[in-house]
């Protein structure tokens, strides 16, 4: 068991680490207020907006967690000539995140979803979106901003939400320009678009998502993840067949599994004291564990930190983030 002393020493760190985030950016809008009334025009709640608030969603989420932890973080993603666009760039630059590398792309919009909430109840979501990939232009730019951000970092998360951003020749011009500057690289797949992580240092899918990339039929989970065979199946078909070092797989209430080579599968249980909202877990999850692996810590001892800083998201309400008080306070 790591000492109070070391886990305080560890985040010490947080700050002088440089991370890049890679991928697709989207801007997240609720619109908060409360039902009081059916409408007469059709048999559906109408909704008295009180209240709107912005933050940033998707792969700039990622960056928004590794900010409240200290680190430095630089975003690379496209974004639209538009004002959702605009007012995406001056959240992520509130936190201090560094802009540079997002692209503008005059022919999309940026992503936006907008949460209708009431009662503290999502009633309804609305999305808008483009899914197309980047153009040849585009591409270009995007890896000339990779190789010089890359260079200068301690390590770089891709976030694909197959928006268009990331594919797979660009995923491996990526990989091996960190490669070249001994640059750690973690990715949180996405189901939606199938891409290849192989050489990677780890993934962090949650058990969905596990099964999806081995192509296997998702089954109803163990108690006991260690006793929980296609699981086990699972994470070791992906950490031998993609070549991948850390296979991080998150599973809700039973907390996290970790498959490395050369080692047994490491069950880490849940340190959820109680859920109000999921949402957002897995970004914290990942950066967390990012984190961990670049301050010195082995990675089981990466995965308990990041399990504990995903207990803490949540019990809060929305796509919440972890500071290092609050994680110190709980370890």
């Amino acid at each position: 068991m790591i000492p109070h002393s070391r886990w305080k020493s560890v985040l010490k760190r947080f700050p002088r680490l440089r991370v890049v985030v890679v991928g697709d950016v989207m801007l997240d809008q609720y619109l908060i207020g409360k039902v009081s009334r059916i409408s007469p025009e059709a048999p559906v709640p109408v909704v008295d907006v009180q209240n709107e608030k912005f933050f940033p969603g998707g792969a700039s989420n990622v960056a928004r967690n590794l900010r409240s932890l200290g680190a430095k973080v630089c975003v690379l993603g496209v974004v639209g000539s538009d004002a959702v666009g605009r007012t995406l760039v001056e959240t992520l630059e509130e936190y201090k995140i560094d802009t540079g590398g997002l692209l503008r792309d005059s022919s999309r919009p940026t992503t936006l979803k907008t949460r209708i909430m009431a009662q503290h109840q999502q009633m309804v979501r609305f999305d808008r979106e483009s899914r197309e990939p980047l153009s040849s232009v585009l591409l270009r730019k995007a890896l000339q901003a990779a190789e010089s951000a890359i260079a200068r970092a301690d390590a770089v998360i891709f976030e694909d939400y197959g928006k268009g951003f990331i594919n797979q020749s660009f995923l491996d011009e990526c990989v091996r320009i960190a490669h070249r500057h001994d640059v750690c690289t973690l990715a949180d797949p996405n189901v939606h678009h199938r891409l290849n992580y192989r050489d990677i240092t780890g993934i962090t899918p949650n058990r969905n998502e596990a099964f999806w990339m081995a192509n296997e039929i998702v089954t109803e989970p163990e108690a006991d993840p260690l006793k929980d065979k296609p699981l086990l199946e699972v994470g070791n078909k992906l950490l031998h067949e993609t070549r991948i070092g850390n296979v991080l797989i998150t599973l809700g209430e039973h907390g996290m599994c970790l498959f490395r080579k050369g080692e047994k599968p490491h069950h880490i249980p849940t340190a959820a004291q109680e859920v109000f909202d999921v949402s957002g877990a897995g970004d914290t999850a990942i950066s967390v564990f990012t984190l961990g692996l670049c301050s010195g810590l082995d990675s089981a001892s990466a995965a308990y930190l990041s399990n504990q800083a995903s207990g803490i998201v949540v019990g809060k309400a929305g796509t919440a983030t972890v500071t290092p008080a609050e994680l110190l306070e709980r370890l």
